[in-house]
Protein backbone atom coordinates (compact mmCIF):
# COMPACT_ATOMS: atom_id res chain seq x y z
CA UNK A 1 0.00 0.00 0.00
CA UNK A 2 1.09 3.55 -0.72
CA UNK A 3 -0.44 4.74 2.55
CA UNK A 4 0.85 2.90 5.60
CA UNK A 5 -0.86 4.94 8.35
CA UNK A 6 -4.65 4.75 8.11
CA UNK A 7 -7.40 5.82 10.52
CA UNK A 8 -10.66 3.87 10.26
CA UNK A 9 -13.68 5.48 11.90
CA UNK A 10 -16.26 2.88 12.92
CA UNK A 11 -13.65 0.14 12.91
CA UNK A 12 -15.50 -1.96 15.49
CA UNK A 13 -18.58 -2.38 13.29
CA UNK A 14 -19.33 -5.31 11.00
CA UNK A 15 -17.81 -3.68 7.92
CA UNK A 16 -15.25 -1.58 9.78
CA UNK A 17 -13.63 -4.65 11.38
CA UNK A 18 -13.12 -6.24 7.97
CA UNK A 19 -11.70 -3.02 6.55
CA UNK A 20 -9.21 -2.69 9.41
CA UNK A 21 -8.12 -6.32 9.05
CA UNK A 22 -7.66 -6.07 5.28
CA UNK A 23 -5.60 -2.90 5.65
CA UNK A 24 -3.44 -4.55 8.31
CA UNK A 25 -3.00 -7.58 6.06
CA UNK A 26 -1.49 -5.22 3.48
CA UNK A 27 1.01 -3.96 6.04
CA UNK A 28 -0.76 -0.76 7.08
CA UNK A 29 -0.61 0.60 10.61
CA UNK A 30 -4.32 0.97 11.35
CA UNK A 31 -5.78 3.27 13.97
CA UNK A 32 -9.33 2.15 14.77
CA UNK A 33 -11.27 5.23 15.91
CA UNK A 34 -14.30 4.24 18.00
CA UNK A 35 -16.32 5.56 20.93
CA UNK A 36 -15.40 2.56 23.08
CA UNK A 37 -11.73 1.62 22.53
CA UNK A 38 -11.94 -1.17 25.08
CA UNK A 39 -14.72 -2.96 23.19
CA UNK A 40 -14.14 -6.66 22.60
CA UNK A 41 -15.52 -6.21 19.06
CA UNK A 42 -12.27 -4.61 17.92
CA UNK A 43 -10.54 -6.60 15.16
CA UNK A 44 -7.39 -8.62 15.74
CA UNK A 45 -4.44 -7.62 13.56
CA UNK A 46 -3.34 -9.90 10.75
CA UNK A 47 -0.45 -9.71 8.32
CA UNK A 48 2.51 -7.39 8.93
CA UNK A 49 0.44 -4.42 10.03
CA UNK A 50 -1.00 -3.50 13.40
CA UNK A 51 -4.36 -2.35 14.72
CA UNK A 52 -4.55 0.19 17.54
CA UNK A 53 -7.80 1.40 19.11
CA UNK A 54 -8.26 5.10 19.84
CA UNK A 55 -11.20 7.11 21.14
CA UNK A 56 -13.16 9.23 18.67
CA UNK A 57 -16.78 10.30 18.28
CA UNK A 58 -17.52 11.57 14.78
CA UNK A 59 -19.91 14.10 16.31
CA UNK A 60 -16.97 15.71 18.15
CA UNK A 61 -14.47 17.48 15.89
CA UNK A 62 -11.73 17.58 18.53
CA UNK A 63 -11.65 13.81 18.96
CA UNK A 64 -11.83 13.33 15.19
CA UNK A 65 -8.85 15.64 14.72
CA UNK A 66 -6.82 13.78 17.33
CA UNK A 67 -7.65 10.41 15.77
CA UNK A 68 -6.36 11.65 12.41
CA UNK A 69 -3.00 12.80 13.75
CA UNK A 70 -0.19 11.58 11.43
CA UNK A 71 -2.64 9.59 9.26
CA UNK A 72 -1.93 9.41 5.54
CA UNK A 73 -5.36 8.01 4.68
CA UNK A 74 -8.74 7.67 6.40
CA UNK A 75 -11.92 5.65 6.07
CA UNK A 76 -15.33 6.64 7.45
CA UNK A 77 -17.22 3.39 8.00
CA UNK A 78 -19.49 4.68 10.77
CA UNK A 79 -23.05 3.43 10.30
CA UNK A 80 -26.22 4.14 12.27
CA UNK A 81 -29.38 2.25 11.32
CA UNK A 82 -31.67 2.91 14.29
CA UNK A 83 -31.90 6.36 15.89
CA UNK A 84 -31.86 6.95 19.62
CA UNK A 85 -31.92 9.96 21.93
CA UNK A 86 -28.13 10.02 21.92
CA UNK A 87 -27.58 9.40 18.21
CA UNK A 88 -29.58 10.58 15.19
CA UNK A 89 -29.12 10.08 11.46
CA UNK A 90 -28.41 13.78 11.00
CA UNK A 91 -25.81 13.83 13.78
CA UNK A 92 -23.93 10.78 12.51
CA UNK A 93 -24.41 10.66 8.74
CA UNK A 94 -24.49 14.39 8.08
CA UNK A 95 -22.60 16.29 10.79
CA UNK A 96 -20.37 13.34 11.68
CA UNK A 97 -19.47 12.69 8.04
CA UNK A 98 -18.70 16.38 7.56
CA UNK A 99 -16.50 16.44 10.67
CA UNK A 100 -14.40 13.53 9.40
CA UNK A 101 -14.00 15.01 5.91
CA UNK A 102 -13.27 18.53 7.18
CA UNK A 103 -10.71 17.41 9.76
CA UNK A 104 -9.07 15.01 7.29
CA UNK A 105 -8.63 17.89 4.86
CA UNK A 106 -7.21 20.17 7.56
CA UNK A 107 -4.81 17.45 8.71
CA UNK A 108 -3.44 17.02 5.21
CA UNK A 109 -4.70 13.44 4.87
CA UNK A 110 -3.99 12.34 1.30
CA UNK A 111 -6.90 9.94 0.73
CA UNK A 112 -10.39 9.54 2.17
CA UNK A 113 -12.86 6.72 1.54
CA UNK A 114 -16.43 7.40 2.67
CA UNK A 115 -18.89 4.51 3.11
CA UNK A 116 -22.47 5.39 2.17
CA UNK A 117 -25.15 3.11 0.71
CA UNK A 118 -26.89 2.27 -2.55
CA UNK A 119 -29.96 4.40 -3.08
CA UNK A 120 -28.73 7.53 -1.25
CA UNK A 121 -31.36 10.10 -2.25
CA UNK A 122 -31.97 13.61 -0.84
CA UNK A 123 -35.68 13.28 -1.74
CA UNK A 124 -36.30 9.91 -0.11
CA UNK A 125 -39.14 9.40 2.36
CA UNK A 126 -36.55 7.77 4.65
CA UNK A 127 -34.66 10.04 7.04
CA UNK A 128 -31.80 7.55 6.95
CA UNK A 129 -31.50 7.67 3.15
CA UNK A 130 -31.81 11.48 3.06
CA UNK A 131 -29.07 11.79 5.68
CA UNK A 132 -26.78 9.50 3.71
CA UNK A 133 -27.28 11.61 0.58
CA UNK A 134 -26.73 14.91 2.37
CA UNK A 135 -23.63 13.49 4.05
CA UNK A 136 -22.19 12.48 0.68
CA UNK A 137 -22.72 15.99 -0.68
CA UNK A 138 -21.05 17.70 2.28
CA UNK A 139 -18.12 15.26 2.27
CA UNK A 140 -17.49 15.94 -1.43
CA UNK A 141 -17.42 19.66 -0.72
CA UNK A 142 -15.15 19.36 2.31
CA UNK A 143 -12.56 16.88 0.96
CA UNK A 144 -11.39 17.18 -2.63
CA UNK A 145 -10.99 13.77 -4.25
CA UNK A 146 -12.94 11.74 -1.68
CA UNK A 147 -13.98 8.31 -2.95
CA UNK A 148 -17.51 7.27 -2.05
CA UNK A 149 -18.47 3.61 -1.77
CA UNK A 150 -22.14 2.60 -1.77
CA UNK A 151 -22.54 -1.06 -0.78
CA UNK A 152 -25.80 -2.98 -1.05
CA UNK A 153 -26.94 -5.32 1.75
CA UNK A 154 -23.85 -6.82 3.40
CA UNK A 155 -23.50 -10.54 4.00
CA UNK A 156 -20.85 -12.63 5.70
CA UNK A 157 -20.21 -14.42 8.98
CA UNK A 158 -21.94 -12.47 11.73
CA UNK A 159 -24.07 -10.35 9.40
CA UNK A 160 -27.34 -8.83 10.62
CA UNK A 161 -29.41 -9.64 7.53
CA UNK A 162 -29.22 -13.42 7.08
CA UNK A 163 -28.54 -14.24 10.73
CA UNK A 164 -31.67 -12.38 11.84
CA UNK A 165 -33.75 -14.24 9.28
CA UNK A 166 -32.14 -17.54 10.31
CA UNK A 167 -33.11 -16.93 13.92
CA UNK A 168 -36.72 -16.31 12.89
CA UNK A 169 -36.70 -19.43 10.74
CA UNK A 170 -35.41 -21.51 13.60
CA UNK A 171 -38.25 -20.65 15.98
CA UNK A 172 -41.21 -19.68 13.81
CA UNK A 173 -43.20 -21.81 11.33
CA UNK A 174 -44.18 -18.62 9.49
CA UNK A 175 -41.92 -16.05 7.88
CA UNK A 176 -43.51 -12.70 6.96
CA UNK A 177 -42.66 -11.02 3.67
CA UNK A 178 -42.48 -7.30 3.06
CA UNK A 179 -45.41 -6.92 0.69
CA UNK A 180 -45.21 -9.80 -1.77
CA UNK A 181 -41.45 -10.14 -1.29
CA UNK A 182 -40.76 -8.70 -4.73
CA UNK A 183 -38.25 -6.01 -3.67
CA UNK A 184 -34.92 -6.58 -5.43
CA UNK A 185 -31.65 -6.83 -3.49
CA UNK A 186 -28.06 -7.39 -4.58
CA UNK A 187 -26.21 -8.66 -1.46
CA UNK A 188 -22.46 -8.02 -1.40
CA UNK A 189 -19.84 -9.99 0.56
CA UNK A 190 -18.42 -7.86 3.36
CA UNK A 191 -14.84 -8.85 2.54
CA UNK A 192 -15.33 -7.74 -1.08
CA UNK A 193 -16.32 -4.29 0.20
CA UNK A 194 -13.30 -4.23 2.52
CA UNK A 195 -11.09 -5.18 -0.42
CA UNK A 196 -12.66 -2.33 -2.40
CA UNK A 197 -11.63 0.14 0.30
CA UNK A 198 -8.04 -1.12 0.16
CA UNK A 199 -8.09 -0.83 -3.63
CA UNK A 200 -9.40 2.74 -3.77
CA UNK A 201 -6.85 3.93 -1.22
CA UNK A 202 -4.11 2.43 -3.38
CA UNK A 203 -5.44 3.56 -6.76
CA UNK A 204 -5.09 7.30 -7.56
CA UNK A 205 -7.58 7.04 -10.49
CA UNK A 206 -10.36 6.34 -7.96
CA UNK A 207 -10.08 9.84 -6.51
CA UNK A 208 -13.34 11.77 -6.69
CA UNK A 209 -15.35 8.79 -7.94
CA UNK A 210 -18.45 6.98 -6.65
CA UNK A 211 -18.66 3.18 -6.70
CA UNK A 212 -21.82 1.11 -6.20
CA UNK A 213 -20.96 -2.27 -4.74
CA UNK A 214 -23.23 -5.26 -5.23
CA UNK A 215 -22.84 -9.00 -5.62
CA UNK A 216 -22.90 -10.88 -8.93
CA UNK A 217 -26.66 -11.51 -8.88
CA UNK A 218 -29.91 -9.70 -8.13
CA UNK A 219 -32.56 -11.52 -6.03
CA UNK A 220 -36.04 -10.73 -4.83
CA UNK A 221 -36.46 -10.64 -1.06
CA UNK A 222 -38.57 -13.78 -1.32
CA UNK A 223 -35.85 -15.58 -3.29
CA UNK A 224 -33.30 -14.76 -0.61
CA UNK A 225 -35.52 -16.21 2.11
CA UNK A 226 -36.06 -19.34 0.00
CA UNK A 227 -32.30 -19.63 -0.47
CA UNK A 228 -31.80 -19.24 3.27
CA UNK A 229 -34.33 -21.96 4.06
CA UNK A 230 -32.67 -24.28 1.56
CA UNK A 231 -29.32 -23.76 3.28
CA UNK A 232 -30.91 -24.41 6.66
CA UNK A 233 -32.73 -27.49 5.44
CA UNK A 234 -36.04 -26.16 6.73
CA UNK A 235 -39.49 -25.58 5.33
CA UNK A 236 -41.46 -22.55 6.41
CA UNK A 237 -44.65 -20.85 5.25
CA UNK A 238 -43.94 -17.49 3.62
CA UNK A 239 -46.70 -14.99 4.38
CA UNK A 240 -47.13 -11.79 2.33
CA UNK A 241 -47.80 -8.85 4.66
CA UNK A 242 -49.06 -5.50 3.27
CA UNK A 243 -46.80 -2.55 3.95
CA UNK A 244 -49.47 -0.66 5.89
CA UNK A 245 -49.45 -3.45 8.48
CA UNK A 246 -45.66 -3.22 8.75
CA UNK A 247 -45.98 0.53 9.23
CA UNK A 248 -48.59 0.03 11.94
CA UNK A 249 -46.32 -2.40 13.75
CA UNK A 250 -43.38 0.02 13.47
CA UNK A 251 -45.51 2.80 14.96
CA UNK A 252 -46.42 0.59 17.94
CA UNK A 253 -42.78 -0.40 18.48
CA UNK A 254 -41.43 3.14 18.15
CA UNK A 255 -41.86 3.78 21.88
CA UNK A 256 -39.23 1.14 22.72
CA UNK A 257 -35.69 2.37 23.43
CA UNK A 258 -34.27 0.06 20.71
CA UNK A 259 -37.16 -0.95 18.43
CA UNK A 260 -36.65 -4.12 16.34
CA UNK A 261 -38.51 -2.50 13.45
CA UNK A 262 -38.61 1.13 12.34
CA UNK A 263 -40.47 3.14 9.73
CA UNK A 264 -37.20 3.86 7.92
CA UNK A 265 -36.50 0.15 7.55
CA UNK A 266 -39.91 -0.34 5.96
CA UNK A 267 -39.33 2.53 3.54
CA UNK A 268 -36.04 0.90 2.53
CA UNK A 269 -37.81 -2.40 1.81
CA UNK A 270 -40.20 -0.67 -0.57
CA UNK A 271 -37.37 0.27 -2.90
CA UNK A 272 -35.01 -1.98 -4.88
CA UNK A 273 -31.45 -1.98 -3.53
CA UNK A 274 -29.38 -2.79 -6.60
CA UNK A 275 -26.46 -1.31 -8.48
CA UNK A 276 -27.54 1.46 -10.86
CA UNK A 277 -26.90 0.81 -14.54
CA UNK A 278 -23.71 2.55 -15.70
CA UNK A 279 -22.22 2.86 -12.22
CA UNK A 280 -18.63 2.05 -11.34
CA UNK A 281 -18.60 -1.31 -9.54
CA UNK A 282 -16.37 -3.92 -7.88
CA UNK A 283 -15.36 -5.05 -11.35
CA UNK A 284 -13.85 -1.62 -12.05
CA UNK A 285 -11.61 -2.18 -9.04
CA UNK A 286 -10.53 -5.61 -10.27
CA UNK A 287 -12.66 -7.49 -7.72
CA UNK A 288 -14.72 -10.51 -8.76
CA UNK A 289 -17.80 -10.34 -6.49
CA UNK A 290 -18.64 -13.36 -4.33
CA UNK A 291 -22.05 -15.02 -4.72
CA UNK A 292 -24.36 -15.53 -1.74
CA UNK A 293 -24.80 -19.21 -2.66
CA UNK A 294 -21.06 -19.76 -2.27
CA UNK A 295 -20.79 -18.62 1.34
CA UNK A 296 -24.21 -18.72 2.98
CA UNK A 297 -24.13 -22.49 3.71
CA UNK A 298 -20.65 -22.22 5.24
CA UNK A 299 -21.18 -19.50 7.80
CA UNK A 300 -24.69 -20.36 8.93
CA UNK A 301 -23.07 -23.63 9.98
CA UNK A 302 -24.39 -26.77 11.53
CA UNK A 303 -25.90 -24.82 14.44
CA UNK A 304 -28.91 -23.96 12.34
CA UNK A 305 -29.44 -27.31 10.68
CA UNK A 306 -32.17 -29.68 11.90
CA UNK A 307 -30.97 -32.35 14.29
CA UNK A 308 -31.10 -35.99 13.29
CA UNK A 309 -31.57 -39.14 15.31
CA UNK A 310 -34.09 -40.27 17.84
CA UNK A 311 -33.63 -37.17 20.02
CA UNK A 312 -34.28 -34.78 17.14
CA UNK A 313 -37.15 -32.40 17.53
CA UNK A 314 -39.49 -31.87 14.62
CA UNK A 315 -39.03 -28.56 12.86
Amino acid sequence: MDYTRVTVFGGSGFLGRHIARQLAAQGARVRVAVRHPGDNALPEPIGDGSITPIYADVRDETSVSQALGSAEAAVNAVGLYVESRDATFDAVHIQGALNVARQASRAGVARLAHISGIGADPNSASRYVRARAKGESLVQEAFEGVTILRPSVLFGSGDAFFNTLATLARFSPLLPLFGSGATLLQPVFVKDVADAVVKVLAKPPSRGKVYELGGPRVYSYKELIELLLKCLGRKRILVPVPYFLWELQAALLSALPNPPLTYDQIVLMKRDNVVTSGSLTLGDLGIDPTAVETLLPTYLGETWRPRTGQNARKS
